[in-house]
Formats: C-alpha cells, structure tokens, sequence
C-alpha cells in the first residue's frame, strides 16, 4: 500500500528564491515542450512522445543555462507530467467526453516538482535538496515505509510544502463492528445515513463569501503588474486556502468517525460534475469527490469496505414497497401510496444499504419504520 506524507517546510530567503527559480524553469519547460508538441502535429503532422522529448533534454541544457542547474530526474518528470495530461485528454475523448485541450501553465497554475532517487537527504527534521538548500521539516508523524518519490509543493499563499510518497506501508486495520451503513451525501445536509443520522453541511465557502467579495472588489480596484495588486491577490489566495483547509479536516473526521464504527460503507457511484451542471456551485462547496476520495483511501489502510452502488432511483424508489415515486429536487420528504412518509435523504440512504446488501450476496436486513 502506497501512502503520502506532507508537511510544512521552511528555509532562508535564499533558499527560498532558488526554490521559485526551480519552479519557473520547470513550467517554461513544460510550456516550452506543449508548443513542440503543438507545432509537430498541426505542421509537420508528426507524433511527439516523451521519449523523443527526453532525448531533447541536453540540447535544450546548452540553449537554456537555467535548465542545466536542475536534476534531469526532475526534468523528465516535468515531461511525464504533460505526457499523463495528453493520454488524459485522448482517453477521454474515446470515452465519449468533451476534455479541454493541455494548456499551457501560467504562473499560478504551476506550483511543484519531483524528486526520486536522488537529489535529497533526510536528517533528522531537516531535508536537504542538491543545489537548493536546507528546508526544516514540521514533522506533526513519522515517515512510514520506503520513500519512492519527493515533492516540493507552493501553495497559492506562499507556503512551502514537502510530500514524501512511500511505498510498502502496512495497513492498520480496526477492531471489528460487525455493523454495515449506507449513506446519501447531498446538498442541503452533507450526509444522512441508514439508521437516520444526519451530518450538517458546514457551507465553508459560503461563510466567507463576504469575506471573498470585499477581496476581490479590492483587487479590482488595482493596477495590473502593481504590487498592491499582488498584496490583495495573495490574500484572496489565503482565504480560498483557508476554505480548502477547513473543508478536507471536516471530510477527514466524518471519514474517521464512520470507518470507526462500522465495516462495511455504502455509497452512490457518483460519475462527474458535469452530470450534475445546476447543482455545481453547491457540489463543489460540499466536494462529494473529494470525500469520496478520502475515506476510500482511509478504508484501504483500516482494512474497511466501500461498496459503491448505481445512484439511479436511489432517491425516488420507495424503501419500503418499492414503487418509483417521481420527485423534484425541491421536494425533500418522500410520501408513497403504501403509506411511507420519510425524509427524502433517509430513504435515499437506506435504498443506498439495500443495494449493496445485495451486491454483497448478504440478504436485506428487515427494518420497520414508522408509517404516517
């Protein structure tokens, strides 16, 4: 099992500097390699891979001095990454999706790069990084199992970041429950689950929208290339990492505290946004992917299982007799002919155990609920 560990570094300004150098000469690089690859198909009607790329790298060292300082390992990274970004895109277009095209990275849309084998030492707390410098680590946890790749990440508010992914990780798993749950996440309460718990969505973004408004009205009001305008863009930068933050620790402890309690997990299978336009603004607040993501990683290592069931009628069919009752998204209590009148998230997520009570070849636990 391969897992990351990340955690805050800081170092000197000078250290600091050489870091930004390396960041911008690998995304000209990468720019550089996307205009190749550009120019060989719509011209000369040519395929460029990484591979053709990769040989390129020692003429490129003479024409560009900036490169030559930096790993080749890190390099050949950066042109792995615009690879992976175009085997995306063709893959999605065979899968009948409508991908934006590999664009080219501006300064905020490029924010790390990679070490493997060498290039870096560990002592103690402190990483040191070949022809950087001495970074002090805050190691809130030890590093676990073999370390197979480095990265150095900036975040948008100029925080500097180290994650280690390793490899050979032993999982560790949890005490037994005997207990399974399925759960409905939605809009309006993040989740609801089959024994008719609900968990509140806490709205992050939304709680700081004015917060958000007043910053980009300041920002607005700025000279572009200013460094007023750099001040108030770092600090709408600081407010959406903020959000971020408090988002994913939320996702992390809903996560924890169901994996804790009980062995097998039911969820929707979920497609994309795309599938679900109206609703975006609000998914992404809620970020059911991300959660998703996460406590799917977090069962893999406490040794839980995810089933993921079809999301189809999940909400509108009947848990008690069955029947499709059609509903709007407004309408969120679920009353049927047969007499059932539940919260429209309850039986969505008891719908939700059901299904994968039966894709588990486990026969459907009976429940009585109460009829209105």
């Amino acid at each position: 099992m391969n897992k990351v560990f990340k955690y805050r570094i800081y170092a000197n300004q000078a250290t600091l500097a050489t870091a930004n150098e390396w960041l911008e000469s690998c995304r000209n690089l990468y720019n550089l390699c996307l205009e190749q690859r550009i120019y060989a198909w719509r011209i000369l009607r040519k395929h460029t891979s990484w591979y053709t790329q990769s040989k390129q790298l020692t003429e490129l060292k003479k024409e560009y001095p900036q490169l030559d300082v930096i790993n080749r390992d890190t390099l050949e990274n950066v042109l792995k990454r615009l690879d992976r970004a175009y085997q995306s895109f063709f893959r999605r277009i065979k899968s009948g999706e409508k991908p934006g095209f590999p664009r080219f990275k501006s300064f905020d849309r490029y924010n790390s790069f990679t070490f493997r084998k060498y290039g870096w030492k560990i002592n103690g707390k402190y990483l040191s990084i070949t022809k950087i410098g001495k970074f002090k680590m805050k190691l809130s946890r030890p590093i676990e199992g073999e370390i197979k790749e480095v990265f150095l990440v900036k975040q948008p508010g100029n925080k500097w970041f180290v994650c280690f992914v390793c490899g050979d990780i032993q999982p560790n798993p949890l005490p037994k429950t005997k207990k399974i749950i399925g759960i409905d996440v939605g809009c309006e309460s993040f989740l609801t689950d089959s024994n008719g718990g609900k968990i509140e969505n806490p709205r992050f973004l939304k709680h700081s929208q004015d917060k958000l408004k007043k910053q980009q009205q300041f920002l607005a009001h700025k000279k572009r290339g200013s460094n007023r305008r750099k001040i108030a863009k770092h600090l709408i930068a600081k407010t959406h990492e903020k959000i971020f933050n408090q988002r994913k620790d939320f996702h992390y402890k809903v996560a924890s505290e169901l994996l804790k309690n009980n062995d097998v997990i039911c969820i929707e299978k979920l497609k994309s946004w795309n599938a679900h336009r109206t609703l975006n603004k609000s998914m992404r607040d809620v970020a059911w992917f991300q959660f998703f993501g996460i406590l799917k990683a977090k069962a893999e290592e406490a040794g839980r299982k995810i089933i993921e069931v079809p999301a189809k009628n999940t909400s509108q069919m009947c848990s008690s007799c069955g029947q499709i009752v059609q509903k709007d998204l407004s309408v969120r209590v679920h009353s049927c002919a047969c007499g059932l009148v539940i919260d429209r998230d309850f039986n969505s997520a008891i719908n939700i155990l059901r299904l994968g009570q039966s894709l588990r070849l486990v026969s459907p636990l009976k429940r009585e609920y109460a009829k209105a």
